[in-house]
């Protein structure tokens, strides 16, 4: 019997390389028509403008991505960046709580909420999807009980006829709006610091390899000694943690609890967590990746808004560029017999 006819060899190396270098090509070329439509694009403030825009997008699907590399999915991750706006917002503004106290309020909710979505999959055995959806409707609701579904301002009145009189502190406001020598800001440097940790612990180290085990095949991670029900537990504690984070600079970048802040975090994080399959050919969660994706959404969104482009056009445009990205880099992939 004849052997199928195989690829020219150089064909196959150009398909590789397609499939590895796609994603970034894309990227590269965005930049260039956007520089060339928009020279005011380039500019150093812009740029770091586009990154911090993205950054708690980043974040967010920063967290996504271990639970992902886990063999998890989180969903909540928007809805608790929501929620912690807004308490950090009641903290400081009705509770008239401290720099510090509201940091680590924020943050022992997020590790709450993680350790929530660990005892419905983990333990109780509820599939990811549907217990982490459960956790965002719980969020989004529970987030507008203390005002009635007001946003929290000074001055505002509470729902017992008090008036809050706290105020957002200097010092957490400097967490969203602060520029080192005037051109990094604050977010920017969070996310470089947590995407370059998890990512090295993640790629580099035991403990990051027996997450990607416990992802790809728990069972034979689990026969091989590895404590499965512990990593998941972790991984779901790291994402709703930096979700909490991610949280934080939400509220100090806004000042005021706003109560429509998380509207389409989650859709973005998620967005950004599945493009990163496509960056270098990787075909698995990464944290690269991930913060990749969030940078190209950022790019595309930026470059469309300079360009003036219609509001109610850019989610098809930035669907149809990132459809033809995934084409790219999927479509030319080899298929399995």
């Amino acid at each position: 019997m004849a052997s199928p006819a195989r690829a020219p060899k150089g064909a196959s190396s150009l398909r590789r390389f397609a499939i590895d270098y796609g994603l970034l090509i894309l990227l590269v070329g965005l930049v260039v028509v956007f520089a060339v439509a928009q020279p005011a694009f380039l500019r150093v403030n812009n740029l770091f403008s586009i990154l911090q825009a993205v950054a708690i997008v980043a974040l967010l699907g920063v967290g996504v991505t271990v639970t992902m590399i886990a063999g998890g999915f989180d969903l909540s991750v928007g809805g608790l960046a929501a929620f912690v706006q807004m308490a950090a917002a009641y903290s400081l503004i009705v509770l008239d709580g401290s720099t510090g106290s509201t940091i680590l309020l924020c943050l022992g909710l997020g590790i709450l909420v993680g350790l929530g979505n660990a005892l419905l999959i983990v333990r109780l055995g509820i599939p990811d999807l549907l217990a982490t959806l459960g956790m965002l409707f719980l969020l989004a609701g529970l987030q507008l009980i203390p005002t009635g579904g007001r946003s929290i301002a000074p001055g505002m009145t509470l729902l017992d006829g008090s008036v809050a009189d706290g105020a957002f502190t200097n010092a957490f406001l400097a967490l969203g709006r602060h520029r080192f020598w005037d051109i990094l800001p604050v977010p920017v440097l969070v996310l470089a610091v947590v995407a370059a940790a998890l990512w090295f612990v993640m790629d580099l180290t035991r403990f990051g390899r027996v997450f990607h085990a416990v992802g790809g095949n728990e069972l034979a991670a689990r026969l091989a000694g590895a404590p499965t029900r512990a990593y998941r537990v972790c991984a779901y504690v790291i994402s709703s943690t930096v979700a909490s984070l991610g949280g934080i600079l939400m509220a100090a970048r806004i000042g005021r609890g706003d109560v429509s802040a998380g509207n389409g975090l989650m859709l973005d994080a998620i967005a950004a967590a599945l493009i990163g399959y496509a960056v270098l050919g990787a075909n698995r969660p990464n944290i690269l990746g991930t913060v990749v994706g969030a940078v190209f959404v950022g790019v595309l969104l930026n470059g469309l808004t300079m360009l003036n482009a219609p509001y109610y056009l850019q989610d098809f445009v930035k669907g149809a560029v990132l459809i033809g990205a995934l084409t790219v880099t999927y479509g030319l992939a080899p298929k399995r017999a």
